[in-house]
Formats: C-alpha cells, sequence, structure tokens
C-alpha cells in the first residue's frame, strides 16, 4: 500500500513578481549611468561596480524566469513541471558571478602597474546613488530571503552592492585629499572578494540542491526516528529525501507495519506532520507487511 500527499505550497510569493521588476529596472537605469560616468572618471572601482551589478541584474532576470517556469503545471513530460528551473538559475547565477571576479582582478593588476587619476566627485555621487538603489532592491527581496534560494541570493548580492558602493565612497574620499590612486584597484580587489564570497555559497548550495542532496535545516536522522516511531510501525527502509525545487522537497520512505489496513488515518497524520516540522511537500509512504519485501 502507498500513499502520496501533496500540498499546494506556491514557490514563491506572486507579489515577488513586482519585487523582481522594479529591482531589475532601477538597477538597469542605475548600470548605464554607472559605466558612462566611469568612463567619464575613469575609475576602476566604478566600472568594476558597474559589472557586478549587471550580473546581478542577469542573475535576477534568470531568478524571475525560473520563478515563472516553476509555475507551470506538470505534464506526462515533466511529471514534476520546471521546479527544477530555479535550482539551474541558482546555479548558473551564481558560476556568472565568479567568472566576474576574474575580468575585476585582471583589470586591477593592470591599474596597479599604470594608475590614472580619478575624479573622485563624481565618482562619490555615483556611487552614494547606488548605496540607495541597491539598498531599495535588497529591501525588496529581505522578507523572503529565509525561505528560496533565488531570493535569499537576490538579497545578499543586492545588500552586498550596497556595501560595495560603501566601499567605493569611502576609497574616492581617501584618493581626494591623498592623492593615493593605488586605493582604486584595491577597492575594485574588494569588489572581487565580496563577489567571491557571495557567489561561492550559493555555487556550493546549488550544487548541492542538483545533486539531489537533503536541503539545508533537514535532518534525515530525524525523520526517520520518528518514523519509526509511529503506533505500528516495526522499520523504516528507503528513506528519501530530495529538493524539488529552490522551495519545494520530497520524500518516499517504506514502512514496514504487519497489522492489516486501512492505514488512511496514519497517512494524513504523516503527511502533516513532515510538512508542518520538516517542511516537506510531498511525501511518498509505501507501506510493507514485513521487512522482506522491503529488500533490495
Amino acid at each position: 500500500m502507498s500513499s502520496e500527499h501533496h500540498h499546494d505550497h506556491g514557490h514563491v510569493p506572486v507579489s515577488f513578481d513586482r519585487a523582481f521588476a522594479i529591482g531589475a529596472a532601477l538597477n538597469v537605469v542605475f548600470i548605464a549611468a554607472e559605466v558612462g560616468y566611469g568612463f567619464a572618471a575613469d575609475s576602476l572601482a566604478l566600472l568594476a561596480d558597474a559589472g557586478h551589478n549587471a550580473a546581478d541584474v542577469l542573475g535576477l532576470l534568470l531568478a524571475w524566469g525560473a520563478v515563472w517556469a516553476s509555475r507551470q503545471k506538470p505534464s506526462q513530460g515533466f511529471t514534476y513541471g520546471w521546479r527544477r528551473s530555479s535550482i539551474m538559475a541558482s546555479l548558473v547565477n551564481a558560476v556568472l558571478l565568479l567568472a566576474a571576479v576574474g575580468v575585476i582582478v585582471v583589470e586591477a593588476v593592470q591599474r596597479f602597474a599604470n594608475p590614472e587619476p580619478v575624479a573622485t566627485g563624481t565618482v562619490m555621487v555615483v556611487a552614494g546613488l547606488g548605496i540607495l538603489v541597491n539598498g531599495i532592491t535588497a529591501w525588496l527581496f529581505a522578507r523572503g530571503r529565509k525561505g528560496d534560494l533565488n531570493i535569499r541570493s537576490a538579497f545578499q548580492h543586492f545588500a552586498a552592492d550596497a556595501a560595495v558602493s560603501a566601499g567605493v565612497v569611502a576609497a574616492a574620499l581617501v584618493m581626494r585629499p591623498t592623492g593615493w590612486l593605488w586605493v582604486d584597484p584595491v577597492v575594485a580587489i574588494a569588489v572581487g572578494a565580496v563577489i567571491t564570497v557571495t557567489g561561492w555559497a550559493t555555487l556550493k548550495e546549488a550544487l548541492r540542491l542538483s545533486l539531489d542532496a537533503v536541503p539545508n535545516g533537514i535532518d534525515c536522522a530525524t525523520i526517520e526516528a520518528y518514523l519509526a516511531a509511529l503506533p505500528g510501525v516495526q522499520a523504516v527502509h528507503h528513506l528519501h529525501v530530495w529538493p524539488t525545487s529552490t522551495t519545494e522537497v520530497a520524500l518516499t520512505a517504506h514502512l514496514v507495519i504487519p497489522e492489516a489496513g486501512p492505514h488512511d488515518a496514519l497517512l494524513g497524520r504523516i503527511a502533516h506532520d513532515l510538512g508542518h516540522d520538516h517542511g516537506i511537500a510531498h511525501p511518498t509512504i509505501q507501506i510493507e507487511a514485513d521487512a522482506a519485501a522491503c529488500a533490495g
């Protein structure tokens, strides 16, 4: 006897569509201004920050597309729908971020060898605007950062961008009275360090999810102990837990229950408890009369 219980949990609240749209629009406008003034001021730090922001916007659009894809209904060819697209988007986003680091570091090293004057006034104004734009964008995703890798990635990236922009302002403040041109490439490398930290964390988690690893925060030993302690259960076999997306988790397990059914009440209790206590939206339970039936 087997039973599968599905709960209609949304992947991302519909209201985040508006956050994606506003965040992308604000940053596209800002990036255009940052690139223009970066060239005018001859600031590598400003151009590096623009490149970082561009990568984040691309990641934001990928994440938004994945949210749309994950809402598509299951079909005979895709029985889980396109839910895993959110994991793929997170993976691509992380790779893009880390690739940007190489470009920034190479340019910074070249600037160390050939320092050039920087229009610090322009840099401070544009980077100050970056603090505002990135801060607003991060705020748009703040309330959803705990429940979805895509949303958390967006929040972390733009919060980091706001901090980086603050660093660019600080560098300009230092260069203005001192003329220390080496500060500009140092800040550019600091931008690369921020990208590496945020991108690496996202890459590791996205890789784990893409390999069907147990999502963070779920303890299989605790779940197995819970199932084994249920009334009538003699053993638990073939317990598997994996992500179907960045927000939903599935589980399959075999329970040895010698007593004849029906077991509808027990299955309903299991589905409720796994959903409520462990965030597992799609449990499938196979009930067997003896342990030999679970061999293999």
